[in-house]
């Protein structure tokens, strides 16, 4: 007799995804990966959290194990990808409290250990300094595009550099950046050094009002078709109504199409090599965790969307051999 297996029991992996922790093994052509880490969140901590919200949400979505349906588009997604195991859940970094140096080392080893396994990272935060040492471990050159309210590209000052303000200073000047994209900045608690060096040295600031004007379609457009790209996603990209669970969130952001298909009109136009989700904050939450369930929700269509496009199947069948 096949399991009922509500969302509600058994251990909470990605989609139920199966567990691989010795990434040595991995054998998956996408591994999800936690960085319980809030270390770098100056005002309230609570989104070291959130890898196990989101995992516990995305059951919600499981469903028959045979991928999710989307009434509108009237098509099934991630169907190969479940009923073949090419989802493997890499659990957690291991954390290293207080010794942010070392934590983001490992954060820097378990994104290379999937790597060269030649899957691709999906990283759930933690907050948003996780994106620099997920960053760090590409060798390729990428060009990284960034949803949310603020440029997080404080200046390296009193000593602090690896706060959630600080992940794009570092990754802007790493020569395998080739562009940076930033989408849906409004914040006004922002200074002047926090966005021209930005657009003085040729990278792109879209605050709201020029979002709506180009659209989702045309932030794909804002880089050469076929681009690889590097996503970094944060939960307060959208507005502060819809994030509860959300230390930072800010009024006048995203709402959740415009978000979504900001993110399909990517993964049409351009590859992705790998993308992260981060800053929900569940002790922020309400009790039915709109905030996580909202996460879990963008991770899994993204992931959808990736893998619904044709220059993924040859990827599928190499893995499923």
């Amino acid at each position: 007799m096949s399991r009922v297996n509500r969302p509600y029991v058994g251990i909470p992996s990605f989609l139920r995804a199966r567990i691989c922790e010795d990434l040595s093994t991995l054998e998956a052509a996408i591994a999800v990966l936690g960085v319980p880490f809030d270390e770098g969140s100056p005002f309230l901590p609570g989104s070291r959290f959130a890898p196990r919200a989101l995992r516990e949400h995305s059951l919600r979505f499981y469903g028959s194990g045979r991928g999710y349906y989307d009434p509108e588009t009237r098509r099934e997604y991630l169907v190969e990808e479940m009923a073949q195991g090419l989802i493997a859940d890499a659990g957690d970094v291991d954390i290293h409290p207080a010794n942010a140096e070392r934590t983001f080392a490992n954060i820097t080893a378990s994104v290379r250990a999937i790597l060269d396994r030649g899957a691709m990272p999906v990283v759930l935060g933690g907050d948003h300094s996780i994106t620099y040492p997920v960053f760090r471990a590409f060798d390729e050159t990428l060009h990284v595009i960034h949803f949310d309210a603020h440029t997080d590209y404080a200046p390296f000052e009193n000593d602090l550099s690896r706060t959630n303000s600080h992940a794009f200073r570092h990754i802007a000047g790493m020569p395998n950046a080739l562009s940076l994209t930033q989408v849906g900045i409004r914040s006004l608690r922002h200074s002047p050094d926090q966005v021209e060096p930005i657009i003085a040295a040729g990278n792109r600031v879209i605050p709201m009002g020029e979002f709506r004007r180009l659209g989702p379609a045309g932030i794909a457009e804002l880089l050469p078709a076929g681009s690889r790209v590097y996503v970094s996603i944060d939960v307060d990209a959208m507005d502060m109504s819809l994030v509860p669970g959300c230390v930072s969130a800010e009024p006048n952001g995203m709402s959740y199409p415009e978000l979504r298909d900001s993110l399909k009109a990517i993964a049409e136009r351009h590859e992705v090599a790998a993308f992260d989700f981060v800053e929900v904050n569940p002790p922020l939450d309400v009790g039915t965790g709109v905030t996580a369930y909202l996460g879990a929700l963008t991770v899994i269509e993204f992931l959808g969307q990736i893998c619904a496009q044709p220059r993924w199947a040859a990827r599928r069948r190499t893995k499923a051999a």
